[in-house]
């Protein structure tokens, strides 16, 4: 059994920042995963993968993000962060992260359909 728990989202104004993060708190500790990601859907709008990092630590990031935001991870917490700066109205979605033990690059990133394990999910909102 694996269990993710996102947590840290909330409103906040454009320009503020947000730092998620998302637990393993059942389950593998996040070094037997090859991908953990962040991926997130806006009311009416597919899902879009927003953050991706392979085992060796190499990430990936949408183009709307890059520069604003970051994963990372802390093996002895056992947990996945993303830290998201420079906040946009469009940035306004349910925010979740997912793992797999296949490489993010073999899951096809960002598409999600290929990920096994996923969070409940963690609202952010940005106002103007």
């Amino acid at each position: 059994q694996v269990q993710l728990v996102e947590s840290g989202g909330g409103s906040v104004q454009s320009g503020g920042s947000l730092r998620l993060s998302c637990q393993a708190s059942i389950g593998p500790t996040y070094s037997y995963y090859n991908c953990l990601a962040w991926f997130r859907q806006a009311p009416g709008k597919e899902r879009e993968g927003v953050a991706a990092m392979e085992r060796d630590g190499t990430t990936s990031y949408t183009d709307s993000v890059k520069g604003r935001f970051t994963i990372s991870k802390d093996g002895a917490e056992n947990t996945l962060y993303l830290q998201m700066n420079s906040l946009k109205p469009d940035d306004t979605a349910m925010y979740y992260c997912a793992a797999d033990p296949v490489k993010c690059f073999d899951l096809g990133f960002p598409r999600g359909s290929g990920f096994g394990y996923w969070g409940q999910g963690t609202q952010v909102t940005v106002s103007s």
